[in-house]
């Protein structure tokens, strides 16, 4: 039997067709990449502090979010043993790369979730130590990232306060017991004391509430200076630890310059911001198509000391004109 058709029914079947055709197109289309950031901070900090950096950094490699990137956020609220509860939530979603940002312990959480999901982490940890990657050079497996190394930095910062309060026969610093890395960061100091000839207490803090134990605990041991280590907590808290610093008198020196713009007295540090960009930029290039396991971990390769004068002068400090020589910046 012949079946006849004519030709106002055929161009209805072709307009059908025709529209039809747009719809099946995006159907095909693959799924938006997405981002899980995995961070042991909270997420008011991060949305100030991490967060803008990181984007910043995956626009320059070509990703936008809400273009053609989305972000799945995950936050510790500085709660460690949660990490990995919530890496593992971002693994089984199956996320395309895990952005692990604060405490290295989100890092290491992150790896324990997934072998094959890529991880970028930026931290202050030596990620050698700390069992993230075989070499900073080539970190094998599925993780690489930005490394701050912020144990190799508290000799430098108890030496600055050394010149700051050369009278100072004592110093104290104050370390998070549960961050991954710490007894690097205590060794470290112990041996700069040494160096310097002074005595030091070590002082543990790993939540808010415990900062003014720390400080009531100085005076009574009359540690002449504090140095505040590298940790996620105390740097998104620094607020807190700044106005304790200034009702205790207590010379302190900071890990970024964040600190000393707030009122702190000194900080020698990389800037934080800038290690964020650096993995939204890693994070891009991998989504590309690169592997982690042949991206080298970066390093800073610049440091920068700022001083608050308007603070220093509160604390009846004279800052050496040596010291002055080779600050960044001076807050007036």
């Amino acid at each position: 039997m012949t079946v006849t058709i004519g030709r106002r029914e055929l161009l209805a079947a072709l307009g059908s067709a025709a529209a039809a055709w747009p719809l099946a197109a995006r159907a095909q289309q693959p799924a938006m990449p997405v981002i899980g950031f995995l961070s042991s901070a909270s997420r008011d900090v991060d949305d100030v502090r991490r967060l803008p950096p990181f984007r910043e950094g995956m626009t320059e490699a070509g990703y936008t979010e809400g273009r053609n990137i989305a972000i799945e956020y995950r936050g510790a609220d500085y709660q460690l043993d949660r990490l990995p509860a919530l890496a593992a939530d971002l693994a089984r979603r199956q996320v395309s790369l895990i952005a692990a940002g604060g405490s290295p312990a989100s890092a290491l959480a992150a790896k324990s979730a997934t072998a094959t999901i890529p991880i970028v982490f930026a931290n202050a940890a030596d990620p050698v130590q700390i069992g993230l990657v075989a070499s900073l050079n080539r970190p094998g497996g599925n993780v690489t990232g930005f490394t701050e190394l912020g144990a190799d930095l508290g000799g430098k910062r108890m030496g600055l306060l050394r010149e700051l309060v050369p009278s100072a026969t004592s110093i104290a610093i104050l370390v998070n017991p549960t961050r991954p890395g710490v007894d690097a960061q205590s060794a470290q100091a112990q041996e700069a004391a040494r160096t310097l000839g002074l005595q030091l207490h070590i002082f543990n803090a790993s939540r808010e509430p415990d900062f003014d134990a720390v400080f009531l605990k100085l005076l009574q041991l009359r540690a002449g200076a504090l140095v505040i280590s590298a940790d996620a907590l105390f740097n998104d808290r620094r607020d807190e630890i700044i106005a304790l610093a200034k009702h205790y008198s207590v010379p302190t020196i900071y890990e970024w310059r964040e600190a000393v713009a707030a009122g702190g007295l000194i900080s020698y540090g990389t800037r934080r911001a800038d290690a964020y960009r650096q993995i939204g930029i890693l994070a891009g290039r991998i989504l590309k198509g690169e592997k982690p396991a042949d991206l080298p971990v970066l390093q800073p390769t610049k440091f920068e000391l700022v001083i608050n004068m308007k603070t220093a002068g509160a604390l009846g400090l004279t800052v050496p004109p040596g010291v002055l020589a080779i600050a960044d910046e001076v807050i007036e």
